[in-house]
């Protein structure tokens, strides 16, 4: 059983179609979403109804909640001034730009996802699906937190040995093993921030035990940074793309 996992489009559809396309080539059982299909790309409807069209399921980004209900801001947190400011134009945009049908389907996703790839007839291990950590959807879970941090998470999902936790947020991608349990970020198909501009997602092959993959996907990030212009977003939003998470 090979399963794809996609966190943090963030509006970027160039980006989730080309990372959907390499998904058809590399014999994967089905695709989930870990949230934040919209913000700082040009097009948060589009790729709303791509996932709904493609009948991929997963559960909602702190970006998706907060747009859906309406909230004053995104709960991201930046401790650059710039990026601060950018996070909240972006999400007036998106708040403003996001149909009435696409903010509904936004609050139905759920805050988790338990999948059991070999069914619930028997005991198996098990993947838990959160956008971000176990108590809330803007809850960053760095690759260095801590073991106590690691360990509480893993209380509250009531993950058991053997099972895989699978999440996104921080826009990069690491993977570990703790306590008999292995922890996956996703990393971010639209918005990476570790350098490399390409789309990446994971890939966790489950026929022995949890192997995790992460491949990287080229698109058209200048058609990307172009419509991010012509759209009225801040244009320093596709200086981010190209750099991989740098103004």
């Amino acid at each position: 059983m090979r399963l794809a996992f996609i966190s943090d489009i963030h509006g970027n559809l160039p980006a989730l179609d080309a990372v959907l396309a390499d998904i058809a080539t590399r014999g994967v059982d089905a695709t989930y979403h870990l949230g934040d299909l919209v913000g700082y790309g040009p097009w948060p409807n589009e790729v709303i109804e791509r996932i709904r069209a493609e009948g991929i399921p997963g559960v909602a980004g702190n970006y998706d909640t907060t747009v859906a209900h309406g909230h004053p801001g995104c709960g991201c947190q930046h401790e650059d001034p710039r990026h601060r400011a950018l996070s909240g134009e972006s999400y007036r945009w998106t708040a403003a730009h996001t149909s009435a049908s696409n903010r509904r389907f936004l609050a139905t996703l759920p805050f988790r996802l338990d999948v059991r790839p070999f069914g619930g007839h028997a005991p198996g291990p098990a993947l838990v699906l959160v956008h971000a950590a176990a108590t809330l959807n803007t809850v960053y879970w760095h690759a260095d937190r801590s073991d106590r941090f690691c360990a509480g998470m893993i209380r509250l999902l009531r993950a058991r040995d053997g099972d895989t936790i699978l999440f996104g947020h921080t826009h990069k991608p690491w993977t570990r093993t703790f306590e008999g349990r292995t922890l996956v970020n996703t990393g971010s198909v639209g918005r990476p921030k570790d350098g490399d501009a390409r789309g990446n997602y994971a890939i966790v092959d489950m026929r022995e035990g949890a192997d995790v993959t992460f491949p990287r996907v080229s698109y058209d990030v200048d058609g990307a940074v172009a419509a991010i212009a012509a759209s009225g977003l801040p244009a320093e939003l596709g200086t981010v793309l190209k750099t991989g998470g740098s103004l």
